[in-house]
């Protein structure tokens, strides 16, 4: 399989494309007026207490407080062993309104909610996560060689000081490193947390202490993996910081890392700029005729499966069974694609053999086994619904580059002329019949008027004798379909 990934790095928007086999999987994107806050490092202060949702909001220098739950404060009482026991005691007995206190972002701002804090502060690198208040060595799941499971953990232990309280998180990259690698990592990571924990002292409440690496960086450390083919960058300045950036820390891929200097853009490259473009469509359609409806809500996205123009071969069931198979991979990649968090509702076309469901649904598991982020497929409802969970740790796609339409206030809907022009005419007898006047107009949207003075004609004559008030209409460019007023005069 051929991986390549594109970074369009703009001085005001930095964009990264990962394109498998030319068919783009995932896009992010940074803005550098609001960049992701996920793995910031703040000194915060503790503004209000909440026991009964064992709960603190703090202050971070944020428009919006940041809520810290009291499963994700470390308790200094058992720093000796790093083992905490099961919480059973109050919050106020962790933090108290004032404190000042050292959090990272785990999960951005998303609509009205503020940032999600942990005080278990973790510090990435290459090949390992260091964890100031854990303890030992833990393995990323995703390597599953026993033998290189215990090369690793083998390797780690056998650099951990004496006297060194802290853990480490072994990641995916980290299969077949030499240890000197590992080493290096170790020593770049407690330098790394020292200078942090210095800085937390002498920083004021409500500041930065350690921002995360910039996009082009984060993309290096945390994606590539050795099955890349290439990395190309469009900008000189981007591609000299990459350069140095793995001449330091990841030096056997620098021969990947290109710079693009042609003058076609590089997201024209595999199609991925119309590719964005199609991410941000409810429909999606598949190869052999169906499609998929996406649906993104605050407290869900639906995604529906429909059969559409493929008929196929053999029979029905036949028929909604290669469709549903096309479905679950395709779904995958739309969940990467459009970064969907949250919990997931899928709606395969009903299938009536056991075999079929369960075929549909190892390779939907297949297919999200490629995806970065944790994803959960807990259950089929008695219903036949697919249920599903994807960790929300970003805003997706359409919250990053969207927003809602001012004409529906996002239901996706508008009321329809004819409706509007009935409102129009109930409204016209309400002011008939509380105010004297001698004149009545109507301004509305172009479409409207044109209703009025088409079908709806005999009524609004019918409404001019009923009232004895003449009414004049006027066409209103910015108003919307379901926007109009009624004017006395």
């Amino acid at each position: 399989m051929s991986t390549e990934i594109l970074i369009n790095a703009g001085t005001h928007e930095a964009r990264a494309a990962v394109v498998e086999n030319g068919v783009l999987q995932e896009i992010f994107l940074e803005r550098s007026s609001r960049r992701g806050l996920i793995s910031n490092i703040y000194k915060g202060r503790v503004s209000r207490v909440l026991p009964g949702m064992q709960a603190a909001f703090i202050e971070i220098g944020m428009e919006r407080t940041a809520f810290l739950h009291a499963s994700d404060i470390f308790d200094p009482r058992h720093e000796a062993t790093g083992i905490e026991p099961p919480r059973t005691e109050n919050i106020r007995s962790l933090v108290a309104e004032g404190n000042e206190i050292l959090v990272q972002v785990v999960k951005d701002p998303l609509g009205t909610k503020g940032a999600r804090l942990t005080t278990y502060i973790t510090l990435p690198s290459r090949y390992l996560v260091y964890m100031p208040q854990g303890r030992g060595v833990g393995l990323s799941a995703r390597i599953e060689n026993e033998a290189e499971r215990e090369r690793l953990r083998s390797a780690v232990l056998a650099d951990l000081e004496p006297d060194e309280n802290a853990g480490y998180i072994v990641r995916t990259a980290a299969e077949d490193a030499p240890p000197e690698a590992l080493r290096a990592d170790m020593m770049y990571l407690r330098r790394l947390w020292e200078f942090v924990r210095q800085k937390g002292l002498r920083t004021d409440p409500g500041h930065l202490v350690h921002a995360d690496l910039p996009l082009h960086l984060r993309i290096l450390r945390d994606l590539l993996r050795p099955d890349f083919e290439r990395v190309l960058v469009d900008q000189p300045n981007a591609h000299r910081e990459m350069r140095e950036f793995a001449g330091a820390f990841i030096p056997e891929i620098l021969p990947r890392i290109e710079l693009y200097e042609e003058r076609r853009p590089i997201f024209e490259l595999h199609h991925v700029e119309e590719e964005i473009q199609k991410a941000l469509d409810r429909k999606v359609s598949l190869k052999s005729g169906g499609y998929l409806i996406i649906d993104q809500t605050e407290a869900m996205t639906t995604i529906d499966v429909n059969t559409g123009a493929f008929v196929g071969h053999r029979n029905l069931e036949e028929t909604i069974f290669r469709t549903n198979l096309e479905a679950a991979v395709t779904i995958a990649r739309q969940l990467r694609l459009r970064n969907l968090g949250g919990i997931i509702i899928i709606d395969f076309i009903d299938m009536e053999e056991p075999e079929h469901r369960r075929q549909v649904l190892q390779a939907l598991e297949r297919a999200l086994g490629d995806d970065h982020v944790k994803t959960n497929i807990s259950s089929v409802s008695p219903l036949g619904l697919v249920e599903m969970t994807r960790k929300r740790t970003r805003e997706s796609l359409e919250h990053l580059l969207c927003q809602a339409c001012p004409t529906c206030e996002g239901r996706g809907f508008v009321k329809t002329a004819e409706t509007v022009c009935y409102e129009v005419f109930r409204e016209i007898l309400r002011q008939a019949r509380q105010f004297e006047c001698q004149q009545l107009m109507v301004l509305a949207h172009q479409d409207v008027i044109e209703r009025l003075l088409d079908e709806e004609s005999s009524a609004l004559g019918e409404l001019e004798l009923v009232t004895g008030i003449p009414i004049r209409l006027q066409a209103e460019s910015l108003y919307g379909v379901d926007q109009y007023d009624v004017v006395l005069m």
